[in-house]
């Protein structure tokens, strides 16, 4: 895009999509854990529907259990016990009561009333069985019910103990046990249902949790995805310019104005306060700010310099020629102005066009090294020895002439004063050392 990506904007969708993604992990997260409580409740729930169809066989059980008892031995305890499981304990209609209440169990409500009705029908049998005992023990403490039982004529012929002999024949006979085990079918079939109803949910509820799964799996990927490049597209935009710019800076360039919308509008405006002052250093006036003799940069211009320039990043080196006096007075001033020009010449070719050269005075230079905060002694020490070597150098017939040197670094000091101060104090210790020396205020 030509003005850049907003930030911004790139930012508050990236969040908003994520949101949009955290909110699906937590939804499907609540889901999952309803599809998991549902199978436990509907495990739960066929677990007691599967206890209440046995309860049913177990009453069944039970009521041929004291029918049988009672027919053998006659004794009205276990006839006692048998009406009240029928009628007081009625374990069986609960069973059927229990699962009619449960929400799709008709199948398996039907297989068991199958077995209820079953069970009823033995009861005729298990009655009148009971009946004829009643009659051959002339018992007349007994439920009303098995009053409606009326016995068979060529069975009330019988003797008392052909009575109770054909009562316990009819509970143990196979017809019987047949009955019996129509009821256990029913029962079983009802189980079955069952199972085949605790299948299905379980089978359905694994296929959600599965979905549920799959949509977790989906938005964490997505998600992540998006924090890689969000994480990368801040890179792009931000990080990247600003250490480009960084660079830019310390070399004194202008910035690109690349990476987001908001970086593009500072990086621009830097520009333009970049050009902005760099036409101002251009546009100093030659002979206000420039000595006409050499060229450089006068005390009006140095003076302008060194109040614009950050002296955290510069070093200042001021050089006085050695005896100059002397040389004006031997070969007279023209030589001495030549020896100027020539000292002002070697320092433009040894140093950088970014560093200033100023003629502050008769014979003394300074040069300002800019954005040098990194610069090493050691190179410093090799330009100085270049410039003293070629000062020296007579093929020009001009006569060998050396410099003194102090040298200073920007980030020890605290104003320009005291920068020229501290710079002009070293420049003084070189000279009591002899002629051609340097030294490095610390």
């Amino acid at each position: 895009m030509k003005n850049g990506i907003s930030h911004r904007i790139v930012h508050l969708w990236l969040i908003i999509i994520i949101i949009i993604f955290s909110g699906t992990v937590v939804f499907a997260t609540i889901r999952m854990t309803d599809n998991f409580l549902d199978i436990t409740e509907a495990s739960d729930q066929s677990s007691e529907l599967q206890k209440a169809a046995h309860e049913l066989m177990n009453a069944s059980d039970y009521l041929t259990e004291q029918v049988q008892r009672f027919t053998i031995n006659g004794d009205i305890c276990f006839m006692e016990q048998y009406f009240t499981e029928a009628f007081e304990s009625r374990r069986r209609e609960e069973a059927i009561s229990k699962m009619a209440m449960e929400s799709r169990t008709d199948a398996a409500l039907s297989q068991l009333q199958v077995a209820m009705d079953n069970s009823v029908e033995l009861m005729e049998l298990e009655y009148y069985a009971m009946r004829l005992v009643i009659e051959a023990k002339g018992y007349t403490d007994y439920p009303e019910i098995l009053d409606s039982v009326t016995l068979k004529e060529e069975d009330k012929a019988l003797s008392d103990q052909e009575k109770i002999r054909l009562a316990t024949e009819l509970v143990l006979s196979d017809e019987y046990y047949e009955q019996k085990d129509r009821i256990r079918k029913g029962m079983q079939d009802s189980l079955d249902e069952l199972d085949k109803r605790a299948k299905s949910i379980e089978e359905s509820e694994l296929a959600s949790l599965k979905r549920e799964l799959r949509i977790i799996h989906i938005a964490i990927l997505i998600e992540a995805i998006l924090i890689f490049y969000l994480i990368w597209l801040t890179t792009k935009l931000s990080i990247e310019p600003i250490l480009k710019a960084v660079g830019q800076i310390k070399e004194d360039l202008p910035i690109s104005e690349d990476g987001s919308n908001e970086f593009r509008y500072l990086a621009n405006a830097y520009n333009k306060m970049y050009e902005k002052n760099k036409s101002s250093f251009e546009n100093l006036s030659f002979k206000v700010s420039h000595d006409e003799l050499t060229g450089a940069y006068n005390r009006a211009g140095y003076d302008l310099l060194l109040s614009s320039i950050e002296l955290d990043s510069t070093y200042m080196m001021l050089f006085d020629v050695d005896d100059f006096k002397q040389f004006n007075d031997t070969y007279g001033h023209e030589t001495g102005d030549k020896i100027l020009v020539k000292v002002v010449m070697v320092l433009k070719r040894v140093f950088r066009d970014d560093d200033c050269i100023c003629r502050i005075g008769g014979d003394e230079f300074v040069v300002l090294l800019r954005h040098s905060g990194n610069i090493q002694n050691s190179l410093i020490k090799a330009k100085l020895e270049q410039i003293n070597k070629d000062l020296r150098n007579t093929d020009d017939g001009l006569p060998a002439v050396s410099i003194s040197v102090g040298i200073m670094n920007g980030k020890d000091v605290t104003d320009a004063k005291q920068f020229f101060e501290m710079t002009d104090k070293a420049m003084y210790e070189s000279k009591k050392q002899g002629k051609g020396t340097y030294t490095f205020q610390s």
